[in-house]
């Protein structure tokens, strides 16, 4: 069975791999020219996803490109003095299993893990998916495929094409978030700096391997802004006006926007669909339930969706009409929960009051001063959402 896979972000090369275990034929077309390198963000995997990577044999290379950041010092806006917290007991009392990663380093991970395996398309793109299973492309010519997945993230091309009307199942939680690589100017060794303040939060860190440091911003905004998602000079724009007079250090960060090699910039919006599956066409990761980018765990969530889908098709025996929504059926609580974590945790890394901006500075403070066992039961009381993706169990389908 020939199964065609969209994006070899994190969600396909994961799904590449299971598919391939269970027998499958599998493609990845990915419209970048090479794997992607684009300077993205620090994400989470958290237990579930730590677990699929281990049984993926890969969990040793995610565990030596983890970030190794473990401290933070949080300055809140108009205060001088800063409050410094324990990082990885804040992350130990949320999952008794966790690594930050950088999203491209784990996205390298998982394609070398499957390169052998699998067939990679690069620099081409879907154009066309005929319901009897041919797929025309950009570049290439036309082949059949018996299965189709779009994987390709929160603008998936593979939703437009199949489900239309994006803006149909997108919904704006309220902030944007941007990314650029700058040079470590601060030697940032294993510590994040913070500056928040009410409706806005921007942080710095450097991973141990880099040599480079990161800088995340998140900005409230009531109603969505008007730029396009690749109109680079006006999300700049946006972000200098969100920012402007935070703080010196922001500023100097500012400055370095017009030289950073690598920049993001997006809503944090998330994806509601009633299903993620048409015909033989079915969506993976944030091309189908995007929980909200830097906000949701959509990284582990990712990883868990790639590995049922892989999962159910293999006990289907490749019936797409059994898998698909036996599927949807084991992911749907994962979802709905993860939605209700980017809600919570959007209103508590970006305050809406000078008490919200008090409040996560002084709770990571007290959180990462207790002992493991009263932080956990902290952590517990204070956030629905916390430990939800330990929580997640998802059954073994050995090849």
């Amino acid at each position: 069975m020939r199964i065609l896979v969209s994006g070899a972000g994190v969600a396909g090369p994961v799904l590449a791999y299971w598919l391939t275990r269970h027998g499958f034929s599998v493609t990845v077309v990915e419209r970048a020219p090479a794997l992607r390198r684009t300077g993205g963000h620090a994400v989470d995997l958290f237990r579930p996803a730590t677990d699929i990577s281990e049984k993926m044999g890969v969990l040793p290379r995610v565990e030596e490109r983890a970030t190794g950041t473990n401290r933070m010092t949080v300055y809140r806006e108009g205060s001088r003095r800063p409050v410094r917290a324990d990082l990885s007991k804040i992350f130990g009392a949320a999952s008794d299993r966790h690594v930050e990663i950088m999203r491209d380093d784990l996205s390298q991970i998982y394609y070398d893990a499957t390169r052998d395996d699998v067939e990679y398309v690069f620099d081409d793109s879907i154009t066309a998916i005929v319901p009897e299973g041919e797929v025309r492309f950009e570049n290439a010519a036309p082949r059949s495929f018996d299965l189709v997945v779009g994987a390709d993230g929160l603008h998936s091309n593979v939703r437009h094409l199949v489900f239309d009307e994006q803006s149909r199942h997108s919904t704006f939680i309220g902030a944007y978030l941007g990314v650029l690589t700058l040079p470590n100017v601060a030697d940032l060794d294993g510590e994040l700096l913070i500056h928040v303040g009410v409706g806005r939060t921007a942080g710095m860190y450097g991973a141990r391997h880099l040599g480079e440091a990161r800088v995340l911003f998140l900005f409230r905004s009531e109603r969505e802004l008007d730029y396009h998602y690749r109109d680079v000079p006006r999300q700049k724009e946006l972000l200098r006006g969100a920012f402007a007079g935070m703080h010196a250090h922001v500023d100097r960060w500012l400055d370095e926007l017009d030289r950073t090699p690598a920049f993001y910039f997006d809503s944090i919006t998330q994806v509601h669909m009633d299903t993620w599956s048409r015909g033989r066409v079915t969506l993976v990761g944030d091309a189908g339930y995007c929980p909200g980018p830097a906000v949701g765990g959509s990284t582990t969530l990712a990883v868990v969706g790639a590995y049922v889908l892989a999962g159910e098709l293999a006990r289907a025996g490749g019936d797409h009409v059994r898998a698909f929504p036996a599927y949807e059926r084991v992911m749907a609580p994962h979802v709905r929960g993860s939605r209700a974590v980017a809600s919570s945790a959007a209103k508590t890394l970006i305050p809406t009051s000078p008490l919200g901006v008090w409040g996560l500075a002084q709770g990571a403070r007290l959180i990462s001063a207790l002992p493991a066992g009263p932080s956990r039961a902290l952590l517990r009381l204070t956030t629905k959402s916390a430990r939800l993706y330990d929580s997640m169990t998802v059954d073994d389908c050995p090849p």
